[in-house]
């Protein structure tokens, strides 16, 4: 591979790394992801944003500077603004989870919604692209964005590096704009928001990369013959560092919990649409992806630490002292809370951003450890609950990200699932994935040193009796969270 500067544009932290030939990691920073509100919602601080890129390659020595020779910039799927031809914005550059769009979906009939999964494979919500853009325009500077285009988070990013702006297609496909049948923007679908298909940039693989300009060599100190990519969505583009084969599952772990497979073609039956499922493309625009998000993810443990008062090193005691009870079968069900963990809003087949988690079952002897296992438990029989969404079972699940190094979160799921994980040791698999991709090469699961978390059977029998046993409340939970 060339060595390679990976940003990841994450929810909550801007992870930077710079891989060497042999995709050996070199040197890693990460900051918090620099936000600030304004009278809508949430938008990004890409002053703050821009000082976290630069200072992290000026505190590359200067031969690792001049040994550079890709630029991969992956993140969240459904962030975006309209960026001028200048790179001037004409508009706010908003987070993936901000709804200040979400008006223009309300009045779409059930046949415009129909329509919309047929060609983009995704389920009407505010999260995507569309309704963002549409607010953009309403609100861009009068008379000054006649030639802005809509730009993702990575993208612009890229933008400010090369001077081009340019789309990739596992982040069109998280726009709700693009068709996925033709690989093109789709100006019906854009048209249901009263969007001109215009606003969208041209479209090009992660594979596609164009060279830095000579004003940003200078103030870097790169090489002008460094090309930049946007590697794409970061899910996706972890599979691309997992070495995801089709049948396979990714379970991509971070502040929300990602389900992803790789299909020859989308989705777009009825089971698929009632599920909200969500289709989209690989990051070279061959593979189509089948994709549901778990809001409440890794975010579960800073709930923990806020809910019960605790610092990151005590919670990560109590999980350790949990996961070895749990083995040892000190762990008795009866008395353990059912937490519904939809802190951050549903997952599929509701995507309720509304949604509130539930604890029920608490008592006036009920303890920390019981809290914390409860809620472990309940997410991943949530995680249980998507993957029946999907139309195939796995041949396997490949496991990136934080739950890598939460072994109660890990053992619990096999154990629900009565199925083994396969779970990477290498914690930046999806940086680089990024570095894959920007290299035109494939990575090989053996080389994200995969660990096997197998299910045991007598546990796997007993919580298959306790979920049995809470199915109906576990139903009644999510019904009343809805509301």
């Amino acid at each position: 591979m060339l060595p390679t500067i990976t940003v990841d544009v994450g929810t909550t932290s801007v992870k930077l790394c710079l891989f060497d030939a042999a995709g050996a990691l070199q040197a890693s920073a990460r900051e918090a992801t620099p936000t600030r509100a304004d009278a809508w919602g949430e938008v990004y601080d890409l002053e703050a944003l821009d000082a976290v890129l630069t200072g992290f390659v000026g505190s590359l020595d200067a031969d690792e500077r001049r040994s550079v020779k890709r630029i991969a910039i992956t993140g969240v799927g459904e962030s975006g603004g309209l960026v001028r031809e200048d790179l001037s914005l004409a508009s706010p550059m908003i987070l993936w989870h901000d709804h200040r769009g979400a008006d223009r979906l309300s009045g779409l009939d059930a046949a415009a919604r129909r329509e919309i999964y047929a060609v983009t494979g995704l389920p009407v919500n505010a999260n995507y692209g569309l309704s963002k853009v549409a607010w953009a325009v309403e609100n861009a500077d009068a008379g000054s964005a006649a030639d802005a285009q809509w730009l993702n988070i990575s993208e612009y990013l890229a933008a400010r590096m090369t001077g081009e702006r340019w789309a990739e297609y596992s982040l069109a496909s998280r726009t709700l704009a693009l068709d996925l049948g033709t690989r093109t923007w789709s100006a019906s679908v854009a048209g249901l928001l009263g969007v001109d298909v215009g606003v969208f940039p041209p479209l090009r693989s992660a594979t596609e990369g164009s060279l830095v300009t000579a004003a940003f060599a200078r103030a870097t100190g790169l090489g002008t013959d460094v090309e930049v990519h946007v590697a794409g969505h970061d899910h996706v583009v972890g599979a691309a560092g997992s070495g995801l084969a089709r049948g396979e599952l990714l379970n991509s772990t971070g502040t929300t919990e990602g389900l992803l497979v790789l299909r020859e073609a989308p989705s777009t039956d009825v089971r698929s649409e009632r599920a909200k499922l969500a289709n989209g493309l690989s990051s070279t625009g061959g593979d189509a992806t089948l994709f549901a998000s778990i809001p409440t993810g890794g975010s579960a443990f800073a709930t923990l630490q806020n809910m019960l008062g605790l610092d990151a090193d005590a919670l990560t005691a109590v999980v350790a002292r949990l996961h070895a009870r749990y083995l040892a079968g000190e762990i008795d069900l009866r008395g353990v809370p059912l937490v519904l963990p939809e802190f951050r809003g549903s997952p599929p087949p509701t995507k309720n951003a509304k949604a509130r988690g539930v604890i029920a079952g608490l008592h006036s002897d009920t303890t920390l450890d019981e809290i914390v296992f409860g809620t472990f438990l309940g997410m991943a029989l949530q995680f249980r609950d998507v993957l029946e969404l999907f139309p195939e079972e796995p041949t396997a699940i490949k496991v990136i990200g934080p739950a890598s190094r939460n072994p109660l979160w890990l053992q619990l799921k096999a154990d629900l699932l009565d199925a083994p994980l396969s779970v990477s040791r290498f914690p930046e698999v999806v940086s680089v994935g990024a570095q894959a991709l920007a290299s035109g090469e494939r990575r090989s699961w053996a080389e994200c040193d995969p660990s096997e978390v197998d299910p045991d059977q007598g546990r796997a029998a007993t919580l298959a009796e306790w979920q049995h046993g809470v199915a109906p409340l576990w139903q009644h939970l999510k019904e009343g969270a809805e509301r």
